[in-house]
């Protein structure tokens, strides 16, 4: 007899999005099939499954160990979610599992014959219930979830295939903490030998702590510059991936959007009420991996030439649970925020339309075929006071609109505003 050959193997789920990709969370039920196709009939021991998700970090660093003695320490972490294993076809240690096999199939000498043609082979398993981190490809690490098939053939090298799947930790940005302003203030003062310049001072405020991609973060800031130099203000969002091996940290900071405002000469004042600043298709934020964390900031800032800038850091959270569209925010929730909230006089604007969740507007396959790094600016280089790492997930599509509304209170009256003190 001759033997027949294995044409294709693959892997496919039943939960999938509007984007063919398949999400799950923890608790949810990963099923799908493994399908096999043959030309002319095979005999096989086994067809397993094994399916994995685990969070992994690696780097190196070199170390000096005396006159011309270098090394490189190895740093490697490892965190396991869930291992699971199954057999679909076949045996093992004695015991035959018979999940899903083919009518026509048989046993012959403890082997299965598989006849010609195409044969389907269901699978199914239940993901913790406790919770995951969201799936990460980063720098220094990663979090990676996964179905590997095997089929094991008597004399011959076994057929193998793997195909990842994407989880979603979701975070509800609905929750009071996350619904809560967040504000700060700083001022600096110049100076050049024995002569002191006036004054810098910064404002700003954001309306909430939690956004979702695809969303535009309204800034509202007051810049009054009342030294004698030319300043810039400008805002940033950076993301910061921080990996944790062997009690060491490494740490990328990344830049992911920014904007630029007016030149303010000496003794001009610049206010935004309610600046846009959109959110591209970036990763949620990983809070609860111990070895990997993911964190979101906006970065409002002065650009001094010639000296140190002025900036102000508001800490983000990108979820997944985009903002209920008809929620109002109780006093109770206000109240959360321990900064006060008068110093620009103004008031936050109505609720825009929810934005799509995280899962509608970035997909798998995007994900993962556009890992760049983006550009760094040299501009945002002076206000990390560093050089910028830069390594993120960039996605290239279209994204939904800004939303905009109309600014309920326009711009103070110059009669209204304090004057700079006189140099």
């Amino acid at each position: 007899m001759v033997l027949g050959k294995v044409k294709s193997l693959t892997i496919s789920f039943d939960c999938l999005n509007d984007s063919n990709v398949p999400v799950y969370s923890s608790g949810d039920t990963v099923s799908g099939r493994v399908n096999l196709e043959v030309t002319g009939e095979i005999r096989v021991k086994s067809l397993k499954i094994h399916a994995r998700g685990h969070a992994k970090v690696r780097w190196t660093e070199s170390r000096n160990a005396g006159s011309n003695t270098a090394y490189t320490q190895n740093y490697t972490e490892e965190v396991e979610y869930f291992n699971h294993k199954d057999i679909l076809i076949g045996h093992e240690r004695g015991l035959v599992f018979f999940l899903f096999v083919s009518d026509d199939d048989n046993s012959e000498e403890g082997f299965n014959t598989i006849h010609s043609g195409r044969h389907e082979y269901a699978f199914s398993f239940e993901l913790p219930q406790t919770p995951l981190a969201t799936s990460f490809e980063g720098r220094h690490g990663s979090v990676r979830y996964w179905v590997k098939a095997e089929l094991h053939r008597p004399w011959l090298l076994p057929v193998k295939l793997k195909k990842e799947f994407t989880v979603f930790e979701h975070i509800d940005i609905n929750t009071p903490s996350l619904l809560s302003p967040q504000a700060g203030t700083k001022d600096k003062t110049l100076c050049c030998w024995f002569c002191t310049s006036g004054p810098i001072s910064l404002s700003a405020k954001i309306e909430r702590k939690g956004y979702t991609p695809g969303e535009s973060i309204q800034i509202f800031a007051e810049i009054e510059n009342c030294s004698s130099r030319m300043v810039v203000p400008k805002a940033a969002i950076y993301q910061t991936q921080a990996f944790y091996a062997k009690g060491k940290m490494k740490e990328v900071k990344q830049l992911v959007a920014n904007l630029r405002g007016e030149s303010l000469s000496s003794g001009k004042t610049e206010t935004w009420n309610g600046k846009l600043l959109k959110i591209p298709p970036v990763s949620p934020s990983i809070l609860d991996c111990s070895i990997i964390r993911v964190e979101y900031s906006l970065m409002v800032y002065v650009d001094i030439p010639g000296a140190m800038d002025l900036f102000l850091n508001l800490p983000l959270v990108i979820g997944t649970i985009p903002l209920h569209p008809f929620g109002s925010r109780t006093s109770s929730v206000s109240s959360q925020c321990s900064m006060n909230m008068n110093w620009l006089g103004l008031s936050l604007p109505e609720r825009p339309e929810a934005p799509p969740s995280y899962a509608e507007v970035v997909t798998e396959e995007q994900r993962r075929n556009n890992l760049a790094p983006m550009s760094a600016c040299d501009d945002f280089e002076r206000a990390l006071q560093g050089p910028l790492f830069a390594y993120i997930q960039e996605f290239r599509f279209l994204p939904p609109p800004l939303y905009s509304e109309i600014d309920p209170n326009p711009d103070q009256s110059s009669e209204d505003r304090p004057s700079c003190p006189s140099r």
